[in-house]
């Protein structure tokens, strides 16, 4: 024992100038027990000699289990409905955009990863309900960690998260997603902006999904200002004759609400 306490006096020497540290005043004395590294002190003849079988014991219940490699990118498996993937902008249903240029997704991106340059919307060029729209959306997918803050501070739903996940690319440049590559595609019956709101409606109706497709009103203004637009044939069928009863029927529901 002396001996021993001799090395230990030896070593301490060696690192620390001689002194005793705290840490060693406050350490317990070592027990066999705490160097058992194995933990079979305990362990009977019977339990070594199968304890190497008992390691392999979750390798051997899996070798008839059928297997469960995904053989991804040749089939693709698809994600959960919640899935944090690609952004989108969104529309209204006349074609709309949703975004107001607010900024607020920048702002609460913790990554930075977000850039907007709202402008005014004009007469003959309205791109959103109300006065602003996003000009200028980009999305650097090298530094957006997919936390989804942006979904949550945006106050009109223009932006949401599709399933999409296949981002990758061999261009830093290619990862930069424009405005372009973020505005959803036109459904069937949407017009191109820009458009005129839907005439008699404000960005409250708007808000409040009141609007439920293009006008006629809206129709023959695409037709006069942009006759080669490829989404006036479908929003002409879109429109039809009902349109005029659902402007009815939204004017009589804000006549309703201003009596209250």
């Amino acid at each position: 024992m002396a001996e021993q306490g001799k090395g230990k006096d030896v070593s301490r020497d060696s690192t620390s100038g001689g002194e005793e540290s705290a840490v060693d005043r406050a350490r317990p004395p070592a027990s066999p027990q705490q160097f058992d590294v194995d933990a079979d002190l305990d362990k009977n003849a019977l339990q070594e000699l199968f304890a190497p079988v008992a390691g392999f014991g979750v390798s051997f219940s899996t070798i008839f289990k059928p297997v469960a490699t995904e053989q991804y990118p040749f089939e693709k498996v698809g994600t959960f409905p919640r899935y944090h993937g690609r952004h989108q902008l969104n529309r209204y249903a006349d074609g709309l955009e949703k975004c107001i240029g607010c900024e607020l997704c920048a702002w609460a991106c913790p990554a930075d990863a977000i850039y907007v340059e709202a402008a005014n919307n004009a007469p003959g060029a309205q791109y959103s309900p109300g006065e602003r729209y996003g000009r200028v959306y980009q999305i650097n997918y090298l530094r957006c960690i997919f936390c989804g803050y942006c979904i949550e501070a945006c106050p009109t739903r223009a932006l949401t998260m599709t399933n999409e996940f296949e981002l990758a690319s061999t261009n830093r440049a290619d990862m930069i997603y424009e405005k372009d590559d973020l505005l959803a595609p036109l459904r069937e019956g949407m017009l191109n902006t820009p458009l005129p709101m839907v005439p008699g409606t404000t960005d409250v109706d708007y808000y409040q999904e009141k609007v439920t497709g293009p006008t006629p009103e809206q129709v023959e203004w695409v037709r006069e200002h942009r006759p080669d637009d490829e989404s006036l044939e479908a929003a002409a069928k879109a429109a039809g004759s009902g349109t005029a009863d659902r402007a009815d029927a939204l004017a009589g529901q804000r006549q309703k609400g201003s009596g209250r």
